[in-house]
């Protein structure tokens, strides 16, 4: 069973930094890709960035340039290094991985973590 497990949420003031940090588990041999996504109340969720394996990665406009995502060398975790950051980055960061692969065979799902809150607020 696969466990997706988020942690670096917090307050923090505008213009600083934050690192999230998702990890997942479970006899994973390898995966595809792991993005972070967020969701405010009454609005969808929203990819926020992704990495998929090979080292390629994609962001949001509202983030370029200001957040980056990274894996921890080779295990199944990536972190999210976000600076410069703003009151409308104030959401609800869920980890999702998908793509993957066992010792005996592959899921195509998608696994979710549940979710770590950011606040950023003077």
């Amino acid at each position: 069973q696969v466990r997706v497990v988020e942690s670096g949420g917090g307050l923090v003031q505008p213009g600083g930094s934050l690192k999230l940090s998702c990890t997942a588990s479970g006899s994973i041999d390898r995966f595809n890709g792991m993005g972070w996504y967020r969701q405010g109340p009454g609005t969808q969720r929203e990819l926020v960035a992704h990495y998929s394996r090979g080292g390629s990665t994609i962001y949001s406009d509202s983030v370029k340039g200001r957040f980056t995502i990274s894996r921890d060398g080779d295990k199944n975790t990536v972190v999210l290094q976000m600076n410069s950051l703003k009151p409308e980055d104030t959401d609800v960061y869920f980890c999702a991985v998908n793509g993957i692969w066992f010792a005996d065979s592959f899921s195509n799902a998608q696994y979710w973590g549940q979710g770590t809150p950011v606040t950023v607020s003077s």
